[in-house]
């Protein structure tokens, strides 16, 4: 008889935010900046299962475009400063806000990926 390991009811959404397993919660998810590892060094889950695609892309996007241009407008409004002021403050913010969003919503949606079993469609015909 072979004994099945009980792993811990982790969040998802914890577990992808700090770039841990989500099926352990304790090996690191992340090889390089954005890039997934082969497995989990803790648990030996199989990332491969992992494709996030531009899901990530698609909802930085529209965080920083809402904070990004939210921000312009309210210091347009408040300061009317020329054009080049607002160069200089929303280009860096935009590049600032985009490494530190990508990363931990890459991870979320894998490890809701791997929570819900998401796998590619298929059609099935009858």
């Amino acid at each position: 008889m072979t004994s099945v390991k009980n792993y811990p009811d982790i969040s998802p959404v914890s577990a992808g935010i700090k770039g841990r397993c989500p099926r352990c919660g304790e090996g690191k998810i992340f090889r390089h900046v954005l890039g997934f590892r082969k497995q989990c060094d803790v648990c030996g889950l199989d990332f491969s299962f992992a494709d996030t695609a531009d899901g990530p892309a698609v909802f930085a996007m529209f965080i920083m475009g809402f904070a990004i241009v939210g921000a312009a407008l309210a210091v347009e409004i408040a300061f009317m400063p020329p054009y080049w002021v607002h160069l200089v403050l929303w280009v860096p913010a935009t590049f600032l806000l985009a490494l530190v969003l990508l990363r931990p919503i890459k991870g979320a949606l894998m490890a809701q990926q791997y929570k819900h079993d998401a796998q590619e469609g298929r059609l099935t015909h009858s």
